[in-house]
């Protein structure tokens, strides 16, 4: 005689589906441990006209520029991306002749995923007032940034430290110091 079939009342249903959530958001949690969250945008905001939200297909829509500078171990490489001063430019930065005065008490903190945080005066980023490229890398030796340190960096080549080639890029934003 074969075993009689009970049929799952609604709590033992709910139970059961209680009991997969809890498995599906184990194996989330287990899967993502120890990586690091990526921004996958980059946000471009503060004291501006146009606030913007990058992705990488928007960043590749913008003028590309590549610049070789060392990396922390000393090695050149190629860098390919965006002159930080370009998305500036397009969220309506106060630049070029504007940035005089008042202006130039304004300065860019640049933020990545994990909340580490750079500062450039707008003045050292604005061509019109310094001789290198701050540049917001997607590539390096053409192949996209390494997970870590992508998908966005910002490479200063002539800083003497690379302290403020920052890594996972979330957010760029223009404040003022004056009161």
């Amino acid at each position: 005689m074969p075993f009689p079939l009970k049929t799952p009342t609604p709590n033992r249903i709910i139970v059961r589906m209680g009991f997969l959530f809890l498995i599906v958001v184990a194996l989330t949690v287990f899967k993502t441990q120890g990586q690091s969250v990526q921004a996958s945008v980059v946000t471009v905001g503060g004291q501006v006209l146009r606030p913007q939200k990058f992705g990488i297909d928007e960043l590749r829509n913008l003028k590309q520029i590549e610049i070789t500078a060392k990396d922390h171990s000393g090695k050149d490489r190629l860098f390919k991306g965006v002159a930080v001063v370009d998305l500036l430019s397009v969220a309506g930065t106060t630049l070029g002749r504007e940035l005089r005065g008042d202006n130039l008490l304004k300065y860019v903190v640049v933020s990545s995923a994990d909340g580490y945080k750079v500062v450039f005066s707008l003045a050292e980023i604005d061509p019109e007032f310094a001789t290198q490229t701050i540049l917001l890398a997607c590539e390096v030796d053409g192949k996209p940034l390494e997970k870590g340190e992508g998908p966005f960096r910002v490479v200063v080549p002539n800083d003497k430290k690379h302290a403020r080639w920052i890594r996972e890029v979330a957010s760029i934003e223009v404040v003022s110091s004056a009161k």
